[in-house]
């Protein structure tokens, strides 16, 4: 065994060498026990191999990070900035032209017959002879009409005058006072309502909404009665929730989604429900089980719930599962984007595929019949297809060498253990391809941050979360917002009807 110190390798500990570099403990052992010079360079370069090999799948995970957007993850289209790059839908042409499809109802300005007000422009002279005109016979009459706003919008008060008068008896009688008249002094149910229209549904900050009244109607109204009015409409509606809740827990598919909410300078969550015509929102401190349950619509829910791949659902057994696949084309779009140019990848074969069946799906629903799926012993070319390229992506990806493959893998298993609950629209034809309609419910809260900031409080966030589930079910059934808030407002909350 040579000496250490008297091969020039066995110099590198005092070397400057760079960190990435540096040799370990474990490889200065190493050195020591060579017996050639030869034997010292062989172990460097597999060591320094194995640095080099870590550092490329190191390399190659950040790149797939640089190269995530709304296309090919779950980043919002705002996270882009200024420079972001022309939108590309998953969904592929239609094949029908930009605008209003052919034979569809237009919508135009039109004139009412029932104007509020009339102004009629005479003639003074003729324009020929210059002959007064009063009296002359009226040829044609041309009606034009503007819409627009009174010169003043001002709060209407209405003095209430109780009167109470004395019997020859002795008895005093005083008149009853109306309903929404309990105080002095009050705001009532229609400025109430636009205070919650202002602060809830256009998403003013408290403050804006404030000064909006002030501009509109002339009234000097403070924050702390703007928060009274809301918190007052969001218990109104109470009753309403608990039909909208006991509706959602007997549909037979219900969408569910969940998205960050900053409340009170820490992170909440807001949850979401839906299906058909009722929404639900509702806020909590966690993501997973517990808030869930707080809902109070998935633990006696059996039904399809369409939903993500987030943990928690599956913890609901009683249910039948059916998972998202816009977040599936998202996932594998970011497979082929890491691709090689011009190589064939696994997942934009199982993407296709995957488009395949939606259209074969859509075309059965259209003509009111079921594709059949149920036959293992015949699948279709389509799901073949999409089964086969998930198979190859899992061997191929088998080793799971470094970050990026080893999400590959994942993604690629997922989708095969999981086949049946991602094609779950194939078979059931209430099943929906996706669960865009969560997360639509779910894009005011986020729509909520981004104009005006974090709630204040828990208790503001949940008189938010009970009013948007409150207008949003009510626009699903065509009630107006500013109508519905206004019956909240009088504490006759409209309420839907449950078959």
């Amino acid at each position: 065994m040579i000496e250490y110190g008297s091969c020039p390798m066995s110099r590198l500990p005092r070397m400057s060498w760079p960190r990435c570099a540096r040799p370990t403990p474990r490889l200065r052992e190493v050195i020591e026990a060579k017996d050639t010079e030869a034997g010292v360079l062989r172990a460097l370069v597999e060591a320094y191999q194995g640095q080099l090999e870590e550092l490329r799948a190191e390399v190659e995970a950040l790149r797939a990070r640089l190269r995530q957007n709304p296309r090919n993850s779950s980043r919002p289209p705002s996270a882009e900035g200024l420079g972001k790059p022309a939108p590309k839908s998953q969904r592929g042409k239609s094949g029908r032209k930009p605008g209003r499809p052919k034979g569809q109802p237009g919508a135009t300005l039109g004139l009412t017959d029932h104007p509020d007000e009339v102004v009629t422009h005479e003639p003074g002279r003729c324009a020929g002879c210059g002959t007064g005109l009063f009296g002359a016979r009226v040829t044609a009459t041309e009606r034009r009409q503007v819409i627009d706003l009174p010169e003043e919008i001002r709060a209407l008060v209405t003095e209430h005058r109780i009167v109470s008068r004395r019997c020859g008896c002795g008895a005093v009688t005083s008149g009853a006072a109306p309903a929404g008249a309990s105080a002095p002094v009050q705001y009532g149910p229609r400025l109430s309502a636009a205070a919650a229209y202002l602060w809830h549904g256009q998403f003013l900050s408290r403050d804006r909404t404030r000064e909006a009244l002030g501009d509109l109607f002339g009234v000097t109204i403070s924050p702390g009665a703007v928060s009274g009015m809301t918190a007052r409409i969001a218990g109104a509606v109470s009753g309403c929730l608990e039909v909208i809740r006991r509706a959602l827990a007997a549909a037979p598919v219900a969408h569910f989604d969940e998205t960050g909410f900053r409340v009170a300078g820490k992170l909440a969550w807001v949850h979401s429900a839906s299906s058909g015509k009722f929404a639900l929102i509702t806020v909590h401190p966690r993501r997973g089980r517990q808030a869930m349950d707080a809902a109070g619509i998935l633990p006696a829910f059996t039904g399809t719930a369409v939903h993500d791949c987030w943990a928690p659902y599956d913890g609901y057994g009683q249910v039948t599962h059916a998972l998202c696949n816009a977040h599936a084309l998202r996932e594998l779009q970011a497979v082929t984007d890491a691709a090689p140019p011009g190589q064939w990848c696994w997942a934009a074969q199982a993407a296709d595929a995957l488009r395949d069946l939606k259209r074969l799906a859509d075309a059965s629903l259209a003509t009111d019949s079921t594709l059949d799926h149920a036959d293992q012993a015949r699948p279709s070319e389509s799901r073949h297809r999409y089964h086969s390229a998930l198979l190859i992506g899992k061997n191929q990806t088998a080793a799971r060498a470094g970050p990026l493959m080893r999400k590959h893998h994942a993604l690629a298993k997922r989708l095969l253990t999981r086949e049946d609950d991602y094609l779950r629209f194939t078979a059931d034809p209430l099943a929906p391809f996706d669960n865009n309609a969560a997360e639509r419910e779910i894009r005011m809260s986020k729509l909520r941050i981004k104009v005006s900031g974090c709630m204040r409080s828990m208790a503001g966030a949940e008189a938010f979360c009970a009013i948007r589930s409150y207008l949003s079910t009510a626009a699903k059934h065509d009630i107006g917002k500013l109508d519905a808030l206004t019956r909240a407002a009088s504490g006759t909350a409209w309420t839907p009807e449950v078959a």
